[in-house]
């Protein structure tokens, strides 16, 4: 009998890996050393301009960075809270940083299996809800009032991007559900209406919502401007979700509606119990892909007249004594946005494996 060899270890795995995907042949290897050469470069480049030779202290102005020639981060030791806060009442700061708290915090709690209930996730979601309000607008307990016009910075852009996903979920799937409908009136005239809202840019029906629609509407029924603007988002959010889960419900077999029939199952159950969780398992990584998209895209809104975390920016370089140094506050917006980004995609990858384990 002939003896088989042990599995070679974990180290040796990845090194036949590399060396069969980077190292292979004479040019393979040529290009490899390249870009590893170039990304070195490039990398030490970023570390000279935003350590070795920055400027950190807060008194620091153009003439200090110039002769330091690095990076100026004195602009956000002067500027941060414009950039956090944006038009917020300078002596109510605290309220928006709260308010701030309360969304993450909402968020975090929410993607923990503890509250993947109804009940729960709604009591969490209405309670984190009018705490944000609360702080942000005041009026009550003695907190002064500040208009939804004075919102701005990252409350403001948590804000509009969970409130889009939050009322666009629910609304994607009611309409992937129509459109799935075996009455063709229904079906053909939702898939109109999502073909319809899909082919506008997002900045049309926001400017739709924000601007057009007061003229159209009933005063009582014209509202504050930013909650038009939020449901104008998550009416683009549920028509691109809606395809999105639509294509994860093509994958259901249909015998498995059919069973639940035979079972006395009704169509409240056959959906929530069978089709939806492995719709919803089949379009995850289009879903996180759709929500890390909403996430960035509400830098827009800026265009409807709302300072969210990206305009803010914009005004803390804006004036003559900070000018120069746009990078740096642009770094300094990357590097939040990419702590939410890359917070959403490894969740995301969490729940894929999360799911994939429950389905062995």
């Amino acid at each position: 009998m002939a003896a088989t060899g042990s599995p070679p270890s974990l180290p040796r795995m990845l090194l036949r890996e590399l060396r069969r995907d980077y190292f292979s042949s004479i040019p393979s290897t040529l290009l490899t050393v390249f870009c590893l050469g170039l990304l070195a470069a490039m990398a030490w480049l970023l570390l000279d301009w935003g350590l070795l030779r920055a400027t950190f202290s807060s008194s620091a102005r153009q003439p200090e960075c110039a002769t330091a020639g690095g990076a100026c981060w004195s602009i956000i030791a002067n500027r941060w809270r414009l950039i956090f806060f944006g038009l917020y009442p300078y002596e109510e700061h605290w309220r928006s940083a709260i308010a701030c708290i309360v969304v993450v915090l909402t968020v975090f709690l929410s993607c923990l299996p503890a509250f993947w209930t109804g009940k729960r996730l709604s009591a969490l979601w209405l309670a984190g809800y009018v705490a944000f309000v609360l702080f942000m607008k005041g009026g009550v307990f003695g907190l002064p009032l500040v208009r939804e016009e004075q919102w701005g910075g990252l409350s403001l852009t948590l804000f509009v991007f969970v409130s889009t996903v939050v009322i666009g979920m629910p609304a994607a799937i009611v309409l992937a559900l129509m459109r799935n409908s075996q009455m063709p009136v229904i079906a053909r005239t939702t898939g109109i209406v999502i073909d319809t809202v899909r082919s506008l840019p997002l900045l049309s029906i926001l400017f739709t919502f924000a601007l057009v629609l007061p003229f159209m509407l009933p005063s009582f029924l014209v509202g504050e401007k930013l909650y038009r603007v939020i449901f104008g988002s998550a009416f683009f959010f549920a028509a691109y979700q809606a395809e999105i889960i639509r294509g994860g419900m093509q994958g259901v077999s249909k015998g498995q509606d059919e069973a639940g029939k035979s079972l006395g199952l009704k169509y409240r159950h056959r959906v929530s119990l069978i089709l939806l969780p492995q719709a919803f398992r089949s379009a995850l990584p289009a879903t996180i892909n759709q929500v890390v998209i909403t996430f960035m895209e509400t830098s827009i809104v800026v265009i409807v007249g709302f300072f969210e975390l990206l305009a803010s920016a914009n005004t803390a370089f804006g004036s003559g004594e900070w000018s120069f140094a746009y990078a740096e506050v642009y770094v300094f917006v990357a590097a939040i946005y990419f702590v939410f980004v890359f917070g959403l995609s490894r969740y995301g990858a969490y729940l894929e494996k999360r799911l994939s384990t429950d389905r062995r």
